[in-house]
């Protein structure tokens, strides 16, 4: 399918690895010029050779530095002619029990997950709309549909950027000229945090750390974790022109482990 998207322009958070990189790398498949950021300059840059290298006929900008910061927001968004593609990504806060976390930590959460995201969204979706075309994907958690207690932080903080979204997403001056909002909320996926928390989980138990990741993949139904090939690959989809009807949505990407009907 051709996702009608080839020639425009993506910024992308978090893009230096994992489910980041996936939608960037899917998105330069399409023909999407690139404006990705990460705070790491180092490897954010070598992503960038890659995505070159994966797509000759882009082109690609990279913007380190942490995308909370103002003149980081500022700077991506300028390294762009024209955003028409906004997918926001940042880390998710430390687990832990809530009767540990203090304010500073709570507003340290919020502003990640759910303060930067919509900064980023108010600096684009106007423009999008006097243009004729926009797509913000917000990647935010499972954890969103299905709360889990140790990560009271990014429950908290990425269930206020859902609810923003609800609102915002059916603004008609927004939705009626072909701008959509949609958050992704991936389950279980390979990437660096999962292995972390298996590597955590393993020396806490004294397990093996297979035995680990076995025992986590035997819970969800697919019998595997997610990639960022496919995760990308849906975000891509969201991203193209067939997507126009859809906006205000979160759509649970998990392997079937969210057991509700709704």
């Amino acid at each position: 399918m051709d996702l009608g998207i080839a020639g425009r322009w993506a910024v992308v958070c978090a893009a230096s690895k994992g489910l980041g990189r996936g939608c960037a790398e899917a998105l330069a498949k399409e023909g999407v010029n690139l404006a990705i950021n990460s705070r790491n300059a180092e490897v954010l840059e070598k992503t960038a050779e890659a995505l070159r290298a994966l797509n000759p006929a882009i082109e690609v900008r990279s913007v380190p530095g942490d995308v909370g910061r103002e003149e980081v927001r500022e700077a991506l968004i300028a390294a762009c002619p024209q955003v028409d593609i906004l997918v926001n990504n940042n880390g998710g806060p430390p687990p832990g029990d809530f009767r540990d976390w203090h304010r500073e930590e709570w507003i340290q959460a919020v502003d990640a997950n759910m303060i930067t995201p919509i900064e980023l969204i108010k600096a684009t979706v106007d423009r999008m709309a006097a243009n004729g075309f926009g797509r913000v994907v917000n990647i935010t958690s499972a954890a969103v549909k299905a709360p889990i207690d140790i990560l009271g932080l990014s429950n908290g903080a990425r269930s206020g950027l859902t609810g923003f979204v609800a609102g915002i997403a059916r603004q008609p001056q927004l939705a009626s000229h072909n701008v959509t909002i949609n958050n992704l909320l991936p389950g279980s996926f390979d990437t660096d945090r999962l292995r972390g928390n298996f590597k955590n989980v393993a020396e806490k138990t004294q397990q093996d750390i297979e035995q680990v990741r076995e025992q986590r993949a035997q819970g969800v139904p697919a019998r595997r974790f997610g990639t960022a090939e496919e995760f990308g690959a849906f975000c891509a989809f969201m991203c193209s022109e067939h997507a126009g009807y859809l906006t205000g949505q979160n759509i649970l990407l998990d392997g079937g482990a969210y057991p509700g009907t709704f």
